[in-house]
């Protein structure tokens, strides 16, 4: 089958290797895609804001399934538009993906569902936001309600700094921002494909949210991440499907929404059990990049038997045994207000040691040839190993032989879960 992915970061060029690897896989075609991913298919160009135009594209390029990596395209109804065309596509419509479009919206139907999460208030005034504030006490947590690229979350113990990232949120009109409870104890994700009725769950991963070591400095996009996890509870996994994945997929198909995709879990383990963070409707990066390098099964046949209802018969997934750990190279001034146009070496022997993948997030290709940044988070150095030490250990000898001026990344990735792991 002919496979169109929309996107243009390190998860699409992940998604884009593992159905590269696939058997029923004959073409993979990409819009807009970046510079590494041109090294491996061909790339076209298209508004991933625009519906029509995906879905024009998949018909132009006979695609059999289109797969859409970022949340925008979906919120904005692109795989209404794709299937219109009758060509299959793994994506939630507009309506399912308000799940992760509106953050008001996903706590509705979790209530619905009775799924376990953090207690709430939508707020429309800073006068709300003040009240709600108080109510919870410090830390305090403050969520824009749509869509904001990772980045419209503030944690804090600075009750002034909860309530200028509110107002900011509300100077847009119409807006809402949602005030929480602070969860406490380690988050992790858990993405489920899903066809609107059957579930199967990936493996549990964890991300790094902050910029530096420590779990330092401002919020990102995500700066790395390892799976599978070795000290999370056995049961976990089943748990999570039965008490919130299930539960949701049931509650939006009652509501005659159906959510056919991938459903992402963001998960805190709390002291009083697991609590819902937060949902995506989509693959999160850079989780995608580590749970990908672990799934042995053809990930070309899984995302078609989700997109045609058929996942109640497709066959158990198969996992290597071993670990995978991503570290995000950032660029000068990520996420503030990074740098691009400077030359990235190095990306071709980093890819040649061992377990290694270097995949692409913000790049593109200068006049003379040479692969540039072109965004805040550049590279997603890959490594898979058989234990999480040697999946660090490899992950970052790739990552030290790049060179790029100014760049950043953090050292501490999986290395707690791979001390206690190895006893120390």
């Amino acid at each position: 089958m002919k496979v169109l992915v929309i996107g243009s970061g390190a998860r699409e060029h992940a998604i884009i290797a593992s159905l590269l690897g696939d058997d029923s896989v004959s073409e993979v075609v990409c819009a807009p895609g970046n510079a590494g991913i041109a090294q491996q298919v061909t790339v076209r160009t298209v508004d991933v804001t625009d519906p029509e135009a995906v879905a024009s594209l998949a018909a132009e390029v006979y695609a059999d399934l289109v797969v859409i990596g970022p949340e925008v395209p979906l919120v904005a109804g692109a795989a209404d538009a794709v299937r219109s065309r009758g060509i299959a596509c793994f994506g939630p419509s507009g309506a399912a993906a308000q799940l992760e479009g509106s953050k008001a919206f996903a706590k509705q139907v979790m209530a619905e569902a009775e799924v376990p999460t953090a207690m709430a208030h939508v707020c429309t005034t800073t006068d709300e936001v003040a009240t709600a504030l108080d109510q919870f006490g410090a830390p305090y947590v403050v969520k824009d309600d749509g869509l904001a690229a990772g980045k419209g979350v503030v944690v804090t113990s600075d009750r002034h700094e909860a309530l200028e990232h509110a107002f900011a949120c509300l100077s847009r009109p119409d807006a809402k921002v949602v005030v929480e409870e602070y969860l406490d104890g380690p988050e992790v994700s858990l993405f489920a494909i899903t066809d609107g009725t059957t579930v199967v769950p990936l493996q549990p991963a964890q991300d790094f949210k902050r910029a530096g070591d420590g779990d330092s400095g401002p919020n990102t996009g995500g700066m790395g991440a390892y799976a599978p996890l070795p000290w999370s509870p056995r049961d976990l996994v089943a748990d999570v499907t039965e008490r919130v994945l299930q539960p949701m997929v049931d509650a939006m198909r009652r509501r005659g929404t159906p959510f056919a995709g991938l459903l992402y879990a963001g998960l805190a383990l709390t002291s009083r059990g697991v609590r819902v963070v937060e949902f995506n409707a989509r693959f999160g990066d850079p989780e995608t990049q580590v749970v990908l390098a672990n799934l042995r099964t053809p990930l070309g046949q899984l995302l078609l038997a989700a997109a045609t209802e058929k996942l109640d018969t497709f066959p158990r997934l198969v996992w290597d045994p071993g670990f995978a750990v991503t570290v995000v190279v950032a660029a000068e001034g990520y996420p503030a207000s990074p740098r691009t146009g400077d030359v990235i070496s190095g990306l071709e022997a980093a890819a040649e040691q061992a377990g290694v993948d270097v995949f692409h997030a913000g790049t593109s290709v200068m006049d003379d040839g040479n692969i540039a940044s072109a965004g805040g988070r550049v590279l997603s150095v890959t490594a898979h190993g058989e234990s999480l030490a040697q999946a660090r250990e490899r992950a970052y000898a790739a990552v030290d032989l790049i060179r790029l001026e100014g760049s950043h990344h953090r050292r501490d990735i999986a290395e707690r879960a791979a001390n206690e792991a190895m006893g120390e």
